[in-house]
């Protein structure tokens, strides 16, 4: 195990470093460059070379990028220009947010999924199972934005039930359990069709299983070898889609927090992609690839946890 935990780790520094050094490159080969996004199309050529030189870009773009990871090692990732404030400072602020939706969304997932999966595994081919497969092929077939329209209308405009914007978020605790109410939902429905599906495959895969037979055969009851065996084998599954899935409901964070206004990075990194702010845009990237990576990571270990039979080398 330690052996495999050295590896992932050098692995997680390697795609770390290649990540960043594309995404460094993209950014400062974009039309405009980054002086011209800090003072605009009118500024004049000697204001440009003197900011230029003023912030090192024109030094070759390898020196720049071993500048900017050295700042970065160092917690400092940059100072937004159009924000007045340093990139690990409004980090600081909108992350945590964006964690709490995340977290919250695949948990609530994960609580609908498992139990739904379960059911429509013993369930297989009937009309239950039919309805709940077909309810699930619509919501994975919609786009987030569009489900989240859907809510907005139901919820809000036709139920007055929850705010379709999260503007007031931080306020008070009622008004921001409120808040998240509408951005919750429309990220976990798009995920309940993920985890249900490979739940359902692996329950009717391990209801087929000889074990089971044998505890039938032993006397045991349903209930017994469903908790007790099926589950158990069946949960593997789902938790390894955890760790697949969170890159999308990372990005699906992005779109659902500019479509409900919700203040975390996802709509940070929009603002920042119109306003060409670059160092916020690598800022988030990175930080949002770390997080990819340590979710992959911690997916592994609770496979190996979970399933007694996983024994990494």
């Amino acid at each position: 195990m330690t052996g495999y935990i050295l590896r992932r780790l050098v692995q997680s520094v390697v795609v770390t470093v290649l990540v960043s050094i594309i995404v460094f490159i993209l950014l400062h080969t974009l039309p405009g460059g980054l002086v011209r996004a800090q003072l605009g199309p009118r500024a004049s050529r000697l204001a440009v070379h003197d900011l230029a030189v003023q912030e090192g870009l024109t030094k070759p773009l390898p020196a720049q990028y071993l500048i900017w990871a050295w700042h970065a090692l160092q917690g400092n990732l940059g100072f937004s220009y159009k924000e007045n404030q340093s990139v690990a400072s409004l980090l600081g602020e909108y992350l945590p947010r964006t964690m709490l939706l995340v977290g919250a969304a695949i948990l609530l997932a994960v609580a609908v999924a498992v139990p739904m999966g379960l059911w429509q595994g013993m369930r297989r081919n009937r009309w239950d199972d039919h309805v709940m497969t077909g309810t699930m092929m619509a919501l994975y077939s919609m786009p987030s934005f569009f489900l989240g329209i859907i809510l907005i209308v139901l919820l809000n405009l036709d139920l007055h039930a929850f705010p379709s914007t999260a503007v007031n978020y931080g306020g008070s605790p009622g008004t921001d359990v409120a808040d998240l109410v509408l951005p919750v939902l429309t990220l976990c429905l798009g995920n309940v069709t993920y985890f249900s599906r490979y739940m359902r495959s692996a329950t009717i895969d391990n209801l087929l299983e000889n074990y089971v037979r044998t505890a039938y055969a032993k006397g045991a009851s349903s209930q017994r070898v469903l908790i007790k065996h099926v589950f158990r084998n069946s949960i593997t599954s789902t938790v390894t889609m955890l760790g697949l899935t969170l890159p999308y409901v990372i990005s699906g964070s992005l779109v659902i927090e500019a479509l409900f206004d919700f203040p975390g990075v996802g709509l940070l990194f929009w603002n920042a992609a119109q306003a060409r702010d670059y160092p916020i845009l690598l800022g988030v990237i990175l930080v949002v690839t770390l997080a990819t990576i340590l979710g992959n990571f911690l997916a592994d270990l609770a496979y190996a946890v979970i399933d007694p039979r996983v024994r990494y080398t």
